[in-house]
């Protein structure tokens, strides 16, 4: 573990170089990649890889099983969720272990934008360069390039790049 009190970072953590963390973050398990931005009050499980160039804001959960390659952008209090069938208990009253649940892997493209307050559902894919608009719930996989809003998060319109006169999220 590092010696700073506000970082919790355990010893099976493989960070890349020049990976800015701030203050009261929790990582275990997980690899970051290079020149990679993680915000305060941030959590990220085990098993979760984030590639190089990525941002990931405040207050934000990742969960076992979320894969986020480079140069994605994680906005303020995205959570996302890995079990599509949560519960406290088994069927017989005992508190659940690693071996009663199954863990659901979520796939987050390169270059994505996902919006502050945005909920992941396991089992999706946020394809490149998609964003999804702030406040939303991503049910089912967003296409490349697409922007999508909502509860559920439905396809808006396509994403115009620069070069196409229209900023991608105006």
């Amino acid at each position: 573990m590092t010696t700073d009190s506000t970082l919790r970072i355990a010893d099976d953590v493989i960070l890349g170089e020049r990976v800015r963390l701030y203050a009261f973050v929790n990582l275990y398990g997980c690899t970051i990649g290079d020149d990679t931005s993680i915000g305060t009050f941030v959590e990220v499980q085990k098993g979760v890889r984030i590639g190089s160039r990525v941002k990931v804001s405040s207050h934000s959960f990742i969960c076992e099983g979320v894969t986020i390659e480079d140069e994605v952008f994680i906005g303020h209090a995205v959570v996302f969720i890995n079990d599509r069938y949560p519960r406290a208990t088994t069927e017989d009253g005992r508190r659940q272990g690693d071996g009663d649940w199954e863990c659901t892997p979520t796939l987050v493209r390169r270059r994505a934008s996902i919006g502050s307050n945005v909920t992941v559902l396991c089992g999706v894919t946020i394809g490149e360069e998609a964003i999804v608009g702030a406040g939303s719930v991503v049910t089912r996989d967003v296409p490349a390039r697409t922007i999508v809003a909502g509860n559920p998060a439905r396809v808006l319109r396509e994403v115009k790049t620069r070069g196409q006169g229209e900023h991608p999220v105006s």
